[in-house]
């Protein structure tokens, strides 16, 4: 049974009868407890996985713009979507705008970044997500179609996050948005994009966001926090799968230590954008979102902080399986319908 057709069956059995399932049987690691439904995720994903060695780009590509559909949840209607294109010196960048009201209203927006490893995902594997976060509260959400590795390695990524926070800010208000009410945000590699862009625009002195919102992300190219070891396989995001990931978006080890690539190497933390960091406790990734979270707090950045235990990386898109999903959006949007005074 190929991975689709596994995937519609799961999200239809009630929860209950994965906790029978695993009754005696749930994993422990690090005092948490894996959530039974994201334990038989993992089991699924370990046995059906290509094995790195026979992994091609093209079908990293293709999985999860199939399985986004599927475990995403139902399909999210709103009044106002628009495929247009982001200006910059680097080229266009593609882009997709989500409105919770068709109306002349100015409203405030959140900039998305998807996550994929900085090698796979798009406006349309994220679709769900950033659907979802623009219908629970009423704000704008703008998907940003950023280029990939490999055939557009490291810097390209960060180059194309930080134009569109200065497209967003400077001409913003020609989609009706609200140029005073910006924040950024993204899952996992998205995340690493939406941290970068404010370290960047602190480094050129052009406007913060007034929130960052980093959903598991990843913020250190050196892979060495505990979590790495502790989840390193065997739970939806492996170690051996980062790797590679890194191999075709950096251009060489070197890069590991550009702070663009690894913000948690950033010196200055000081006069950031508030931050809402969310973490899933097995996941690789966990420890060092968490140290950036601590970062930020000693540099008196304001930070919340929300461990979601039994969860694992990219979570917050299986609003289909998972209902802690659901869950972790609602944090989002509360979070930042608070910064947006609505």
């Amino acid at each position: 049974m190929d991975q689709e057709k596994l995937a519609k069956i799961l999200c239809k059995i009630p929860t209950g009868i994965f906790n029978l399932l695993y009754v005696g049987r749930r994993i422990k690691k690090d005092g948490q407890l894996l959530n039974a439904k994201a334990q038989f995720l993992c089991a699924v994903v370990d046995k059906q996985s290509v094995s790195i060695e026979t992994e091609t780009v093209e079908n990293a590509r293709e999985q999860i713009e199939k399985l986004a559909g599927t475990l995403g949840g139902d399909y999210v209607p709103l009044p106002y979507v628009e495929d247009f294109i982001i200006p910059s010196e680097n080229g266009p960048i593609p882009a997709r705008l989500y409105k919770p009201t068709d109306t002349g209203e100015k409203l405030p927006v959140l900039l998305g970044f998807h996550g994929g490893g900085f090698i796979r995902g798009s406006v349309n594997s994220h679709d769900g997500l950033f659907r979802r976060l623009a219908k629970m509260w009423n704000f704008a959400v703008i998907s940003v179609d950023y280029r990939l590795a490999p055939e557009h390695k490291f810097p390209a990524a960060v180059d194309d996050a930080y134009s569109a926070l200065r497209w967003v800010q400077e001409f913003g208000a020609q989609k009706g948005l609200d140029a005073q009410k910006i924040a950024i945000g993204g899952d996992s590699s998205g995340g690493n994009l939406a941290a970068v862009a404010c370290h960047d625009a602190k480094k050129n002195g052009t406007p913060q966001p007034v929130m960052q919102v980093l959903i598991y992300p990843t913020t250190d190219s050196h892979f060495t926090a505990n979590s790495h070891k502790l989840f390193s396989s065997g739970f939806f995001l492996t170690e051996e799968r980062m790797h590679w990931y890194r191999e075709h978006y950096l251009n060489s080890p070197l890069d590991r230590d550009n702070p663009r690539a690894s913000p948690l190497s950033e010196e200055d933390f000081s006069d950031l954008a508030p931050a809402l960091i969310i973490t899933a406790g097995f996941d690789p990734l966990r420890d060092e979102a968490e140290e950036y979270a601590q970062k930020l707090k000693a540099a008196n950045v304001p930070v919340g902080m929300v461990r979601f235990e039994g969860m694992v990386h990219g979570f917050s898109s299986l609003s289909g399986l998972l209902p802690d999903a659901d869950k972790s959006l609602e944090l989002v949007a509360k979070s930042l319908s608070q910064k947006f005074g609505k």
